[in-house]
């Protein structure tokens, strides 16, 4: 495994490099150059993309291994029961009918739902959700709630309640009370079905958790991270950009502010850093302290050639081996589900995830065994139930490409 330390190093000297370039190049092209200097640019702008996704996936790679297995309190004798019932079921098919009562005995389930498959062991549900957490780049930002039901409803305060100001004798006017909205949040059915060879199975060596873990993460991740960040919400989470969007002049709870670019496909030609200022300052400050950027690698490398009018480049890289690197001082994560630059696009988010938006995760992932379907292999139709959706619509602000 790479060295965290050597590749944050590596990043920061290619930035230099970057930054000297850059300067250079922009002088020629004022001059009216030769341009072969910009393609020295976007060569050394690539490496750093390239650096800092190698840099990630390798805190990624450590912070898994810190996870580790389950460890702590050992299982109480009803999930150890089911988790050793669990595992004879999944390698060989057997144990059926005692299986189902043991995962209600081991609290995983309050009743019978003879068609929806086995539940896993609380440690295999764990070792998915970590493999998810550290690959998603959502999951990682927003707000994730376990939930035991299918729909969950959460009331928010737009306005807060008024208060005001009275001498010691004075009487007491009325005043006006909070005004609620309710929102409501579903969660749809994620599969997966790999598969294994019965040689595999019966190898008492194998760690089914992670096996299985890291079999369907990959097809999770990609299907939740698409959804959440454009999902229509009807059977799959609605995504940030599903939802009605608004000058941030004109906005309106249950809207997206948005700011422009200065360009109708792109970022503004001249002053092009005006338009992240003008989207960082559109956030209310009580939200600036705990907000973040989000945006694609193409995106990402336009705006690292950035700077202020004080000649100050946007983009800064980490401080740290294992830190992000910022925009005007606030982490900057990439996500390949976000838009690039084109007309109407909003290529850009900046947002208190945390705050803004909610995933849910229905307790319980299932398994179906398939020794059927795919002989002499054995299928495991595996599924996860999901929602999400924005929980907080003042928390968010989108950057637009248009004038």
């Amino acid at each position: 495994m790479s060295d965290p330390v050597e590749l944050l190093n590596q990043l920061n000297a290619a930035f230099e490099a970057f930054k000297t370039e850059n300067s250079a190049a922009q002088a020629d092209l004022r001059k009216g150059l030769d341009v072969v200097r910009t393609e020295k640019v976007d060569r050394i702008n690539a490496e750093i993309s390239a650096l800092q996704k190698e840099l990630d996936r390798v805190n990624t790679a450590i912070a898994t291994q810190r996870l580790g297995t389950p460890g702590g309190a050992a299982l109480d004798p009803a999930q150890a029961a089911h988790q050793k019932a669990f595992n004879q079921w999944f390698r060989k098919g057997e144990g059926e009918a005692e299986l189902r009562d043991m995962q209600v005995s081991a609290k995983l389930v309050t009743g019978s739902d003879p068609d929806g498959g086995y539940v896993v062991p609380e440690q295999m549900e764990k070792a998915i959700d970590r493999v998810l957490t550290t690959v998603s780049a959502m999951r990682g930002l927003a707000t994730v709630m376990s939930i035991s039901a299918p729909i969950y409803r959460k009331l928010i305060n737009q306005s807060g309640a008024t208060a005001g100001w009275v001498a010691e004798e004075e009487s007491r006017p009325e005043t006006v009370t909070p005004r609620l909205s309710a929102l409501e949040f579903g969660v749809a059915e994620l599969y997966a079905q790999p598969g294994a060879t019965t040689v595999a199975l019966d190898d008492a060596s194998m760690n089914l958790e992670q096996w299985l873990a890291n079999e369907v993460s990959t097809v999770f991740a990609e299907k939740e991270g698409a959804a959440f960040i454009s999902g229509t919400g009807v059977k799959q989470p609605r995504g940030l950009l599903s939802y009605p969007t608004v000058a941030n002049s004109s906005y309106s709870w249950g809207s997206l502010g948005f700011t422009i670019t200065g360009a109708a496909a792109a970022f503004a030609s001249s002053a092009p850093a005006d338009a992240l200022i003008d989207l960082y300052h559109s956030l209310k400050q009580g939200y600036r302290s705990g907000a973040a950027w989000l945006m694609s690698d193409v995106v990402l490398a336009a705006i690292r050639k950035m700077k202020d009018g004080q000649g100050n480049y946007l983009w800064a890289p980490p401080t740290m081996a294992d830190a992000p690197s910022t925009i005007l001082g606030k982490p900057v994560y990439t996500d390949d589900n976000m838009p690039s630059q084109g007309a109407n696009a909003f290529p850009v988010i900046l947002a208190d995830f945390k705050r803004s938006y909610l995933i849910l995760d229905r307790v319980g992932i299932r398994v179906l065994r398939d020794p059927f379907t795919s002989k002499p292999n054995v299928l495991f139709y595996t599924t996860k139930r999901v929602g999400g959706g924005i929980q907080n619509f003042e928390a968010i602000k989108l950057l637009k490409c248009s004038t």
